[in-house]
């Protein structure tokens, strides 16, 4: 089973579209950031843009966020594009005669609820600001043993 990277891809456009906001944003631009095709772009994009975390225009390069970044949390790009769907997932094909089968997805489920919920807690405390100044503190890093070599 592939695991979604639409979370993390659209957090990666968000952060783009903030650091690079004084360039054309193309999606092909974008894409070759997150080395996908510029039609997955577009398609998170228009999912950003009905969640209301984008403005864009049709035919123009130009993204812009939609509210400052410190306003856009990770708990608010979650639900936009993966809105319900289960952090985790239960095999609910076992044998319900064995101990361990019969009682799996009750036990295991109640844990995956827990972590679920331990997540959202915290994608609702960290921004789209804490992101970037990450990003470029890193940035400033890499740069910084580059020039150590």
């Amino acid at each position: 089973m592939r695991v979604s990277t639409r979370f993390s891809d659209s957090v990666h456009i968000l952060a783009f579209i903030e650091v690079y906001s004084k360039t054309k944003l193309t999606s092909e631009t974008i894409a070759s950031s997150i080395e996908t095709s510029p039609v997955v772009v577009r398609r998170l994009m228009g999912v950003l843009r009905e969640a209301g975390l984008i403005d864009t225009k049709k035919g123009s390069a130009e993204p812009k966020l939609s509210r400052p970044t410190n306003e856009i949390t990770l708990l608010d790009v979650y639900l936009a594009v993966e809105g319900d769907r289960q952090l985790f997932t239960l095999d609910t094909s076992t044998n319900p005669e064995c101990i361990v089968g019969g009682n799996i997805q009750k036990v295991l489920g109640s844990y995956y609820e827990d972590a679920k919920m331990a997540a959202l807690r915290k994608f609702n405390n960290v921004t789209l600001q804490d992101i970037i100044e990450t990003i470029l503190v890193e940035q400033k890093q890499k740069e910084q043993r580059q020039l150590n070599k």
